[in-house]
């Protein structure tokens, strides 16, 4: 990596906004074509990996996914899970493996289009030009709380997932965790096992088993080609589908919110507002537990479907059995018995810098097929299901980079046979 101070009224061939795996990985491909320039990120380099992500956070998917362009996972743990730590290091040295060149501390307030072809691009370091500009921040920036939040007592401590750190970090006295998404449930289980009393919230996010007939079932799937299906044959709803709850931590391990409930985890629907000083609940309780199950028990009859099809000698193994139903579902807690809330409910985009660029939809998410928009010179990288289930992990970026850093090189060609 070479770090670069952006001088008022450069030009460049390529600017990639984002400097986490994804803008690195283009980088990568971009400089293999030739194209001059320069990754700008607001932050530091792979700083989402240090500074989003919990104390006790490890990757869910297996190390042996990790994988970047000329750059794949080389420790002593394949089928383990990195850690948060481990994670920032294994990309930060990813990105001293090839000049880079990356401005850092540096932000995109605004990109436009330049008369005659091209961008101006806005920083906070001053106005460039470019050829073409390629998006690698994801669809994860503004975290999300509810409105009725606002009303919370003062004296509840409420905090976002991506700010939660360890269960010492917050006040004395029980927590509720609202979301059951891979945030949520494994930062329930965090606080569990650091002795707090908890209350989780549930959404209707499903779960996966993390181990199934001798293998991880994320290896299973991965053999299965399931992470290479496109989005095209699927739907673009598909895109914001939630993902499989399951956890990396100590080896990996289930994340079953019934055995929580056995260990005195309160367990309730969906949170719908506050009246008062008590959060309400809706009645859906039992019915997103056992959605959960029933993705997690598909998932088992694909893999079934697949050693018997491909004739592989894998262990037979027994079905879950439920080890919990609600027999009485709450639908009220009184905050006067809650010390804190982490919210784990999501994220929205903010696509704000990108102008009077044509590239949102109606519902204002990107428009684009693989990553090139309908505006010439504009792609886009990183995002879930950009092409694939891949997409958006590290299992399938290195082949997503490489195809938007064609699609720069191809419009840089593009403009300079034109000149």
């Amino acid at each position: 990596m070479i770090p670069v101070t952006l001088d008022e009224n450069a030009h460049f061939e390529a600017v990639v906004v984002g400097g986490g795996q994804a803008g690195l990985s283009v980088s990568r491909h971009l400089l293999e074509h030739g194209v001059s320039h320069v990754v700008i990120e607001r932050d530091s380099v792979a700083h989402e990996w240090r500074d989003g992500r919990w104390d006790a956070f490890t990757l869910v998917t297996p190390n042996w996914h990790c994988r970047l362009p000329g750059y794949a996972y080389d420790g002593d743990d394949p089928d383990g899970f990195m850690t948060r730590d481990e994670v920032y290091a294994w990309v930060r040295r990813y990105a001293d493996t090839f000049d880079a060149s990356v401005a850092e501390g540096v932000s995109v307030q605004r990109v436009s289009q330049r008369v005659g072809g091209g961008f101006v691009v806005e920083t906070s370091a001053g106005t460039i030009t470019a050829d073409t500009v390629t998006s690698a921040t994801g669809g994860y920036h503004v975290p999300v709380v509810p409105g009725w939040a606002a009303r919370i007592p003062e004296r509840v401590r409420q905090v976002h997932s991506h700010r939660y750190r360890n269960a010492g970090e917050l006040p004395d006295g029980p927590v509720l965790v609202v979301g059951s998404g891979q945030s949520g449930t494994q930062i329930a289980e965090d606080l569990l096992l650091a002795g707090r009393e908890v209350h989780l919230a549930l959404g209707r996010a499903p779960r996966v088993a993390r181990f199934y007939r001798g293998k991880d079932c994320m290896t299973w799937l991965a053999e299965m080609g399931v992470y290479d299906v496109p989005v095209s044959t699927r739907g673009l709803a598909k895109r914001e589908s939630t993902n499989h709850y399951v956890t990396g931590r100590d080896g990996g391990r289930d994340i079953d919110l019934r055995s929580f409930a056995l260990r005195g985890m309160a367990l309730y629907g969906r949170a719908v507002g506050l009246d008062g000083g008590t959060v309400r609940f809706d009645d859906s309780l039992a019915a997103d537990l056992d959605h959960a199950d029933s993705v997690a028990e598909s998932i088992k009859d694909d893999i079934d479907a697949y050693i018997a099809r491909s004739g592989i000698d894998a262990p037979a193994e027994e079905r879950y059995t439920p080890v919990w139903t609600p027999a009485d579902v709450p639908r009220s807690l009184d905050l006067d018995r809650v010390g804190s809330i982490v919210w784990a409910i999501g994220f929205r985009a903010d696509w704000s810098w990108l102008g009077d660029l044509d590239v949102l939809d109606a519902e204002g998410h990107p428009a684009h097929e693989r990553g090139r928009t309908s505006v010439p010179g504009f792609q886009l990288v990183g995002l879930p299901w950009l092409h694939t289930w891949g997409s958006g992990r590290f299992h399938a970026i290195a082949e997503d980079a490489e195809h938007v850093a064609g699609l720069v090189a191809g419009r840089v060609r593009e403009r300079a046979g034109a000149a």
